[in-house]
């Protein structure tokens, strides 16, 4: 019978707590966790700036950002492109002139190979008896190399591997060439091209608005604009595209789709009009949003 003591390793078996242990004084392993609600931001805090929004804008996809921040963001990404667009347009330029002095010393090669053979050119004849035609020549060349031992003819030493240790000898690095940059700027959450002219400016309406509070003190910020339910994570909502209201989703199945009107500006209202808010999580498995974290480590396989 095996000691039950914390140290025992008397056991045949290696059980789940032995190798949790393990992992964690080894440094091998994936380490799996899941976010409790305090890691997850509010339904109406900023996707960049983690706080609530002052001045919220929404994107067709339903994310929410403070406006001040995602100008900044916009202008940023347009910088870092200009600056992108001019180190391209460097390296294009340097590339050009590389072809242009290439082409050049290809000309003056050229030029010189046809110098030299015309200069070889014997204008006074030939003597028969003591030169022989560059043809004959040439057969007695090959006979003689034909023959083992007799070659005169090194070689070719470019067909070798080249010695690593000789730094004259090795292959030369080249830089990376850059590619044409893209002008287009992306939603930093869905990844989708994003335009100012297509925010839509979300209008909350506030629980109490008699409290002078703060609105990051606040606990209960903001209710439904139609049945004055209480918003939070756990309460799905939309967003009005004319008015820029903001109703739950109950609210607008059951009240504002019979219609399809805007309850606060009385417009027509079309598919396209109702955006659906992304939601933080609520620390339960049944909100619908991923609260697993996962941390890659090194795997120690057991051969």
């Amino acid at each position: 019978m095996t000691r039950h003591q914390r140290n025992a390793t008397a056991g045949s078996v290696y059980t789940y707590h032995e190798r949790q242990k393990d992992a964690a004084t080894s440094g091998y392993g994936t380490k799996h966790a899941r976010l409790s609600k305090d890691s997850v931001k509010d339904f109406d805090c900023c996707n960049l700036t983690l706080q609530p929004c002052a001045n919220p804008v929404v994107t067709a996809g339903g994310y929410l950002y403070d406006k001040e921040a995602i100008l900044e963001y916009i202008l940023q990404k347009k910088q870092e492109f200009q600056k992108k667009m001019k180190e391209y347009e460097k390296q294009k330029k340097k590339e050009e002139e590389e072809e242009s002095n290439t082409l050049e010393s290809k000309a003056e090669e050229r030029k010189r190979a046809f110098v030299k053979q015309e200069s070889s050119i014997v204008s006074k004849p030939i003597n028969p008896f003591t030169e022989a035609p560059s043809a004959k020549k040439q057969k007695l060349q090959n006979d003689v190399d034909s023959v083992p031992g007799t070659s005169t003819v090194q070689p070719d030493r470019s067909k070798q591997l080249p010695s690593f240790w000789i730094p004259s000898q090795t292959p030369q690095a080249t830089a990376t060439k850059l590619k044409k940059p893209d002008k287009t700027v992306y939603c930093p959450m869905s990844q989708k091209p994003i335009k100012m002219k297509d925010l839509i400016t979300v209008n909350f309406t506030l629980a109490d608005e008699k409290d002078s509070q703060p609105l990051v003190a606040k606990k209960v910020r903001y209710k439904c604009a139609v049945t004055h339910d209480i918003l939070s994570n756990s309460v799905p909502c939309v967003v009005l595209k004319p008015s820029g209201k903001v109703v739950t989703q109950e609210c607008y199945e059951k009240l504002i789709k019979k219609d399809m009107l805007d309850p606060e500006s009385g417009e027509k209202l079309e598919e396209s009009d109702i955006i659906t808010l992304k939601r933080g999580g609520t620390g339960f498995a049944s909100s619908g949003v991923e609260l697993a974290a996962k941390k890659a480590r090194p795997v120690m396989m057991a051969s």
